[in-house]
């Protein structure tokens, strides 16, 4: 047994499909099926049903997965150990908080003009693990999290806007009412891939005394807004930030929820006590203004504790 194995056992699980983890791991369907085979020999068990269309983890599989995420997060400190500290702040987060973080990292960089910041992509749980570890000094993440060693910082509020087709019957608004759209289904990807926006949304039709009607889940292959042009009486959501950097498409409708109840927190994670680093410190206001930029500025830190 060795970590690799544990790696590929570990994306299998998550991703319930071989040829997905496969190109998650960036190696072959074949090659991870003969990892996965030689980790049940060792083991003595069956870890993945195979026998439907979907591959689940068997009784002893579900046992391993805690022990398998234990043993990775601590390969991920060991390989921590061995690195140089630098002069320097690690941001992990998608592509979405790209806009933001640059304008954050331009005004860092003028007061602090021999740090080294790097922006470094990575999906939600390695971004958290990259915290835990040492390898990154800040996440950027939407919602909350709670995790021993680790804190969370306010950084602002995202709105979550509501997207239509041209032809759909409240397209001719600005602003929507969800008791309006009760009556239409909501697209969006399986719950299991996107719990915030689900968790969000559900919520907000409880407080107007509604339920959600959910549509087919979003295909893999497929994006929000060429579904809602297919079907012209859906709708769905997408992040403000998504929106504004991808101008709307002819076709579709773009509206501000009438009532604010589609608000998402935006959260910095932090490892405990990192923020007394006036770099850190300055980086989360910096960031806060990108944010939201009628946030008032923070005083500039004290000259002797400058330094990440």
């Amino acid at each position: 047994m060795d970590f690799r194995q544990l790696r590929y056992f570990l994306a299998v699980s998550e991703e319930l499909s071989f040829s997905r983890a496969a190109e998650k791991c960036f190696i072959s369907q074949s090659a991870i099926s003969h990892q996965i085979a030689k980790l049940e020999q060792e083991l003595g068990t069956t870890l993945f049903d195979r026998s439907t269309r979907v591959v689940k983890p068997t009784a002893a599989g579900l046992r391993l997965v805690p022990i398998a995420q234990e043993v990775q997060h601590l390969e991920v400190r060991a390989l921590a150990v061995a690195k140089e500290p630098r002069n320097r702040i690690r941001i992990c987060a998608n592509m979405s908080f790209a806009p933001q973080s640059l304008d954050a990292i331009a005004r860092v960089r003028s007061r602090y003009p021999d740090l080294d910041i790097e922006f470094v992509i990575k999906s939600f749980a390695d971004r958290i693990d990259a915290v835990a570890s040492g390898d990154a000094d800040l996440a950027l993440i939407r919602g909350d999290l709670d995790r021993p060693g680790l804190e969370t910082v306010e950084l602002g509020i995202e709105d979550l806007l509501v997207v239509t087709s041209s032809q759909h019957p409240q397209s001719a608004f600005s602003t929507v009412d969800l008791g309006d759209l009760a009556h239409y289904p909501l697209l969006l990807p399986p719950r299991s891939s996107q719990v915030l926006i689900h968790s969000v949304v559900e919520d907000a039709f409880v407080e107007v005394g509604r339920r959600v009607q959910l549509g087919p889940p979003i295909a893999r292959d497929h994006t929000a807004t060429l579904d809602v042009i297919t079907n012209p009486r859906a709708w769905t959501v997408l992040f403000a930030s998504t929106v504004s950097a991808n101008a709307p498409r002819p076709g579709l409708r773009v509206m501000r929820e009438a009532n604010n109840r589609l608000r998402v927190p935006v959260c910095g994670v932090v490892r405990n006590g990192a923020t007394e680093s006036a770099a850190l410190s300055f980086l989360v206001n910096a960031l806060r203004l990108a944010m939201d930029p009628t946030t008032p500025p923070a005083p500039p830190p004290d000259p002797e504790s400058d330094g990440p």
